[in-house]
């Protein structure tokens, strides 16, 4: 990538086989455009570990630098040290360390490890300088956390904890993005922060996603969305537009690379890949 620009990825591990064959055609589309790396979701609590072990495999069969997520809501230490040799045994070299969603109708977080600064903790007394480490930010503000200080200090904690850089949730207000890198680094925090990108196929998918994490869809935008109805290859080509110029103004102002979560589409994260001024 020009000017150190990177491009990384984010699948999902599919749960039917149809999905599968999905999965490995979209990641070799992908894939062949060489991203810095790749990252695989994880499930708490064992709902889909063997999943992201599978799809991490697949991921390093196509040659590509590959990035677990590791979720540590649910887990004990000892089951948390076990997986990070498996993966290191693998060859793995990122981490993608995360807390998790805590399971629906669950009062108190689960497992020995609560929270993900001390899953970071955990990874650096247990592996040294072995991996990685990437850890989550939140322009927007973590849904759950007390105020915006509050989280500002949360991601701190997670850096000083060990790890080398972040991937954010996505968003649709590049100044949310700034804002939060300006408060960061007035802090003493200079590690990269990567935006994270999602690409625009589904209005009511999207209000969905968003409701769940807490990213904003501005106003305006939503009512543009809403607009199109049915006419999908309207919104998507619409969407692409929106946010390859939104993608292209974060890279030309300072962000140091553009983290995609491609939901196992090749289309979407391409039809804004390819028209950004990166390669």
């Amino acid at each position: 990538m020009s000017g150190g620009k990177t491009i990384s990825l984010e699948f999902f591990p599919p749960r039917e086989e149809s999905a599968r064959e999905k999965l490995v055609v979209a990641a070799r589309e992908l894939v062949a455009r060489k991203p810095a790396y790749v990252s695989v979701t994880y499930g708490a609590g064992g709902s889909t570990r063997s999943g992201t072990a599978d799809t991490v495999r697949l991921m390093q069969s196509l040659g590509v630098d590959t990035a677990p997520h590791l979720s540590c809501i649910g887990s004990s230490r000892s089951e948390l040290r076990e997986i990070l040799d498996e993966y290191r045994e693998q060859g793995i070299r990122r981490i993608v360390a995360l807390r998790g969603d805590l399971p629906s109708g669950m009062g108190r977080y689960p497992g020995e490890v609560h929270y993900a600064n001390e899953l970071v903790s955990l990874i650096r007394e247990h592996s040294g300088d072995w991996f990685h480490i990437e850890v989550a930010a939140y322009p927007e503000v973590h849904p759950q956390a007390g105020s915006a200080a509050a989280d500002l200090q949360h991601f701190i904690d997670k850096v000083k904890a060990g790890s080398n850089g972040a991937i954010t949730q996505y968003f649709f207000n590049a100044d949310a993005y700034f804002d939060f890198v300006e408060r960061v680094r007035a802090q003493g925090v200079d590690v990269p922060i990567v935006p994270g990108i999602m690409p625009i196929t589904n209005y009511k998918q999207l209000a969905r996603f968003s409701n769940m994490c807490g990213a904003e869809i501005p106003r305006w935008l939503e009512s543009r969305l809403v607009d199109f109805g049915d006419d999908l290859a309207s919104l998507r080509a619409f969407g692409a537009d929106f946010v390859t110029e939104m993608s292209q103004r974060l890279l030309d102002q300072g962000a140091p690379g553009l983290h995609f979560y491609t939901l196992n589409n090749a289309e979407a994260t391409l039809a804004v890949w390819e028209r950004l001024d990166v390669a």
